[in-house]
């Protein structure tokens, strides 16, 4: 090997070198806005990425066409392009889609960083959008990778964007022979306290159905919840009920 190709060699590792470490200050630089409200974080970050990876991919090429053979076999290449193109595409195309969607996730936002959101079997909080997939994390722990392709075609159920406080229901069932308005009473009472203050609705009590086959009157409690909270909420209130109602002597 001569001396000529140790030196493209060389040139070329330096710039890959360069381009990586270039990537990596820029990435840096850019991780230093952190404080911004999740539509703008979630632009931001799968733009970081996608300059990160476009310096990289730059860097490497810019290499190889140091190299003297490489450079050779490039004119070649270039001759043929539109066929090259064709294959690279064909061959590429399922990254290609996934990386356009990405990008029109991040300008678009049907979901953002943060939010609560159900896409098929998946629900839980959008951890992380990048080039290619979203990472979904469940409250048990578990991860689900969903590719961006599916999300810009599947309905995502994101229940964070439309609003900030949720609607949490109750049914409970009471004998009809209770005096029902003291039940009402009891049971706004209970989840009130059961309930998270997010705005100035307070817990109400409706009777909602009648069960003659089981002689009993449904009462529903309706109350509202931060985000993601809908089901805790309900839970607490179920509990808070259950102990009223037996010690008022309703429940037996």
């Amino acid at each position: 090997m001569d001396s000529e190709l140790w030196q493209a060699l060389a040139i070329a590792g330096a710039m890959v070198v360069i381009a990586l470490v270039g990537a990596k200050l820029v990435d840096r630089a850019l991780m230093r806005r952190l404080t911004l409200p999740p539509e703008a974080l979630t632009r931001y970050r799968v733009l970081r990425r996608t300059i990160m990876a476009a310096i990289a991919a730059l860097g490497i090429l810019s290499a190889l066409l140091v190299i003297p053979q490489i450079r050779a076999v490039a004119g070649g290449v270039l001759a043929s392009s539109a066929v090259v193109g064709l294959v690279i595409g064909m061959a590429a195309r399922t990254t290609l889609a996934n990386f356009v969607a990405g990008m029109l996730i991040a300008f678009t936002q049907p979901l953002r960083l943060g939010d609560e959101v159900t896409i098929e079997d998946a629900s839980g909080t959008v951890e992380e959008i990048s080039l290619t997939y979203t990472t979904i994390s469940t409250p048990s722990g578990e991860r689900f990778f969903v590719p961006n392709e599916k999300l810009a075609l599947d309905t995502i159920r994101n229940a964070t964007i439309a609003g900030s406080e949720h609607l949490a229901q109750v049914r409970v069932p009471v004998p009809l022979s209770s005096d029902l308005d003291r039940v009402v009473s009891l049971l706004e009472e209970e989840a009130l306290a059961a309930s998270e203050a997010v705005s100035d609705k307070e817990p109400r009590a409706t009777v909602t159905d009648f069960e003659t086959a089981t002689s009993t009157a449904v009462v529903t409690v309706e109350a509202w919840a931060r985000p993601g909270r809908a089901q805790p909420v309900e839970a607490a209130i179920r509990q808070a009920v259950h102990r009223r109602l037996r010690a008022e002597g309703i429940f037996g």
